[in-house]
């Protein structure tokens, strides 16, 4: 069988102008980087008179070892759309190196189901992330560099909040002392290192509308606070007109094509579990002003990436999604029901019917929480019975929500002509979509609602450290917010291994701190981290190149 990246090889690409005039995007508007790859100028969004297409969200089940397919589902169902006749546009997220080297290994799609050049979108790409890293580090530079040159701020060193950044996964840097070796060296403190995709950088350029509105919105950044307590922001370093001009490129979306030529905007990359997980608002509204149909992805499971591009991102850019697709295997709902990873390529109903239930909460928050119509879309492996496929259907069929099997990882857009049929159905009914809390709550109030409407738990026990930071913000006037929930993916609990749909649950929050550029407020419960560590064996371990640059391994 051909690995993911033997397949894109193998497929001879179009060239990217060919592409943008499918998109129906003229040649004033594109910055070419090589032949398959562009990135459009902003102008476009202004010039274009074009009615909005409908926009489709793609989100899954409660992620498991045994894989969902949610990336490789959105390309398959927007080349299925193009192949039922629709002017279609994909609209997904960068890949960050640290999965790409870490457990996860490339996220362009996978089999007949990929964006590309898949190697250059999973490594580098345009060097959006390079940008977005060094926008962050210069802020961090200039914040010391402020307090070294005699701090007129009055800032407390001991409650800087900014961290430096690197897109890579790397424990050593989490916690770090540094400004070490006399006076000339900086001042000594505690710092520490996220990862790019956790940066509020990424998560600012991705909700911003615009170049003017990412300035504004870095401006506000806080990076740390006084002595007196008050928040010192990046506007007040003058830092913001430089990371501007850092970010003027990045800020603009990349144009590439799916392995059968449909256009395809990968721009952004926030991670679902500590960020919020979407594209960017810009390349989103691009894609929505081309295509009479849209289809984006939002990272993890529905109870992560949906939640956050409903609650904060479709309600900061004005969105109304008007189809939303759960991606779930057969294979991953029986490790929901209990069973271990080597036991699932046989037949086990009991195993099923226990993990169903992940689903169908999954299903009823997108159709009772949001209000939106829903499919669900089962990604079938040879081992699936038609008995199993059979209990889905009918477990669904109890909520109302019909089920779609689809074969695109094989059968690329062949095997998603159904599912686009049926989204395309969906797309006509009536819409009533809203948002799981009000922001005239209180910080606790919208924490407790996402925990219960969304999760399904008891409650939430808020520790001390958070208390104190949530009273805080609230007399800061930071509490009419949306709050970004920093969770595990692998539970609808914070504890990872509740798996299927745990009851009876309580969420811990061990600490609140606001992204006042990004314009929420970040949750962090149970042990989640912003800077992931590499597995005992990195993926890394198997990527190699040959003498003519051709890369290997690359999943």
């Amino acid at each position: 069988m051909k690995t993911d990246i033997e397949i894109a090889q193998a497929t001879a690409m179009k060239p990217i102008m060919e592409i943008a005039e499918t998109a129906g995007i003229e040649t004033k508007y594109l910055e070419q980087y090589g032949n398959y790859k562009a990135k459009v100028d902003l102008s476009l969004l202004k010039d274009s008179q074009k009615k909005d297409g409908k926009l489709i969200l793609v989100t899954a089940i409660t992620p498991t070892p045994a894989g969902e397919g949610k990336t490789t589902t959105t390309i398959g169902l927007a080349d299925g759309l193009k192949k039922i006749g629709k002017n279609v546009m994909i609209a997904l997220r960068e890949p960050s190196l640290g999965p790409v080297f870490g457990v996860k290994g490339g996220a362009a799609g996978g089999g007949y189901a990929q964006v590309v050049p898949m190697e250059d979108i999973n490594l580098h790409f345009t060097g959006d992330f390079h940008a977005i890293g060094a926008a962050n580090n210069l802020l961090a530079a200039m914040l010391d560099n402020h307090i070294y040159q005699g701090n007129s701020l009055n800032i407390d060193p001991r409650r800087i909040t900014w961290k430096r950044c690197v897109d890579m996964n790397d424990r050593q840097l989490r916690f770090v002392t540094d400004g070490l070796g006399g006076r000339v060296n900086g001042t000594p403190r505690e710092d520490g290192y996220d990862i790019t995709v956790a940066s509020e950088i990424m998560a600012v350029l991705c909700l911003a509308n615009s170049l003017t509105d990412l300035k504004e919105r870095l401006s506000r950044i806080i990076v740390g606070y006084t002595y007196d307590e008050k928040p010192v922001t990046a506007g007040q370093l003058n830092a913001a007109g430089a990371m501007t001009a850092l970010l003027k490129d990045a800020l603009k979306p990349n144009l590439v094509q799916s392995l059968e030529g449909t256009p395809a905007f990968v721009h952004g990359g926030p991670f679902a579990n500590i960020a919020h997980g979407c594209n960017s608002v810009i390349a989103t509204k691009m894609a929505l002003k081309l295509g009479d149909y849209t289809v984006t992805e939002a990272g993890f499971g529905a109870d992560l990436g949906a939640e956050k591009f409903l609650d904060i991102k479709c309600r900061y850019a004005g969105l109304t999604p008007d189809a939303v697709v759960v991606v779930a295997t057969i294979r991953a709902l029986k490790m929901h029901g209990g069973l271990a990873k080597t036991e699932l390529g046989s037949e086990n109903l009991e195993a099923l019917e226990k993990g169903i239930p992940n689903l169908l909460r999954h299903v009823s928050n997108m159709k009772n929480v949001y209000k939106i119509p829903c499919v669900v879309a089962v990604n079938r492996f040879p081992t699936d019975t038609d008995a199993e496929v059979e209990l889905i259907i009918n477990k669904c069929k109890e909520l109302g929500v019909n089920v779609v099997l689809s074969t695109v990882w094989a059968d690329g857009g062949n095997g998603g002509t159904a599912l686009a049929e049926e989204v395309v159905r969906l797309c006509e009914e009536p819409n009533d979509f809203s948002f799981s809390y009000e922001l005239d709550k209180t910080i606790e109030e919208k924490i407790e609602a996402v925990v219960q409407r969304v999760y399904g738990g008891n409650g939430i026990t808020v520790m001390p450290k958070a208390k104190k930071s949530i009273e805080t913000l609230t007399a800061l006037g930071f509490d009419k917010l949306p709050v970004c929930m920093a969770k595990t993916q692998y539970s609808f609990s914070d504890d990872p291994t509740k798996l299927g749909a745990p009851e009876d649950f309580t969420v811990t929050i061990k600490e609140v701190k606001v992204s006042a550029g990004a314009g929420f407020i970040v949750v962090l419960t149970g042990d989640i981290m912003t800077m992931p560590g590499l597995p005992k064996v990195p993926a890394a371990e198997k990527i190699d190149v040959d003498e003519n640059g051709v890369i290997s391994g690359l999943f």
